[in-house]
């Protein structure tokens, strides 16, 4: 089983960065997808990006190329979200979650970090 836990969210003015953290643990971790999901209140969850730790799999929405990218720290079984010129409407609930590579389904989920961004 995959524990996660999220870390670096927070409250910054838009335009301003911030740079999210999943530390996983437990598992097979290379046999592992890692994504980022979001949701906003009242609004569906919405997949954000994604990494593998052994694998090329490198995904970032296409409505958030340009300013979010994902990385991975295999050493430290850690993958990050790097956000830069966040905007309002990117405030939202921030999970990482894992799958089994190949699979469609995430099955394991960390807590969610809050990130609010202020006009």
């Amino acid at each position: 089983q995959v524990q996660l836990v999220e870390s670096g969210g927070g409250l910054v003015q838009a335009g301003g960065s911030l740079r999210l953290s999943c530390a996983a643990s437990g598992g097979t971790l290379n046999m592992y997808v890692i994504g980022w999901f979001r949701q906003a209140p009242e609004k569906e969850r919405e997949i954000v990006a994604a990494r593998g730790f052994e694998t090329a799999v490198k995904y970032v929405a296409d409505s958030l190329k340009g300013r979010f990218t994902v990385s991975r720290d295999n050493i430290r079984n850690m993958v990050y979200l790097q956000m830069n010129d966040l905007k309002v409407e990117d405030t939202a609930i921030y999970y990482c979650a894992a799958k089994w590579r190949g699979k469609s389904t995430y099955s394991y989920w960390g807590q969610g970090t809050q990130v609010t961004v202020s006009s």
